[in-house]
């Protein structure tokens, strides 16, 4: 069933853009590479603040899905709202980041912070009534804004 999972979670990942979140990407013409994401270009110091801040998203999601896995779906749904949540906009210096990032990646991020803040709640719902497949149907949707976001832009 593990294995079954985390299949399915692979195919929804590989079938996200941002249209399937409702959004809208211009992408550039490389003409030695094609088409490829838009370039978004942030000070340097915000930059490197901002791929951190990237990085510890992808260890959170990774905490989380070992949670779930142990059937630890309070401390899943409290890694989820503090570190990629709307609580976490603050902590992320979201207001300043939000400066410099064109109107879809914001909506995107806007996309992925409500969805992990609606996952932290399908996650303490898990934990009374001990259904991990809405916890995991939750998920996926927290991640699939993350991947519409780095298939979207890149930054510079």
């Amino acid at each position: 069933m593990q294995n079954h999972t985390a299949f399915i979670l692979t195919l929804l990942a590989a079938a996200v853009t941002p249209a399937s979140f409702g959004l809208t990407v211009e992408h550039r013409h490389d003409h030695a590479a094609g088409t490829g994401p838009v370039l978004v270009h942030f000070p340097q110091q915000l930059r490197d603040h901002t791929l951190a801040n990237m990085r510890d998203h992808l260890s959170a999601l990774a905490e989380i899905q070992g949670y779930i896995a142990a059937h630890r779906y309070d401390s899943a749904a409290e890694i989820a709202e503090q570190r990629l949540g709307m609580s976490s906009l603050k902590l992320h210096g979201a207001h300043e980041v939000a400066k410099y990032m064109p109107k879809g990646m914001q909506d995107v991020g806007s996309a992925m912070h409500r969805a992990a803040s609606k996952f932290a709640l399908t996650a303490q719902e898990s934990a009374v009534d001990h259904d991990m497949g809405k916890s995991v149907a939750a998920l996926a949707t927290l991640t699939q804004a993350c991947v519409a976001c780095h298939a979207g832009y890149r930054l510079r």
